[in-house]
């Protein structure tokens, strides 16, 4: 089993590393390096990957840690 991090990044993408495998809605994985930025803003013109338009479009998010909701 890999130790996989999702990092979000201030004002940017998911940052994903330790050898996860991404799948599309058919289930084919995509080819991935050890880690991967996925875009959060929606305008990323090589989705589900980040291509940096973030920065363009003055995307805004900032996270901090906080306790998870409980399931119901």
């Amino acid at each position: 089993m890999h130790d996989v991090t999702i990092t979000p990044i201030d004002n940017g993408p998911y940052l994903v590393g330790g050898g996860a495998t991404l799948r599309d809605a058919d289930g084919n994985a995509y080819e991935v390096g050890e880690t991967i930025a996925l875009c959060r803003c929606g305008h990323s013109n090589t989705k589900p990957f980040c291509d940096g338009t973030h920065e363009k479009t003055n995307f805004a998010a900032v996270n901090r840690h906080r306790e998870p909701l409980q399931a119901r």
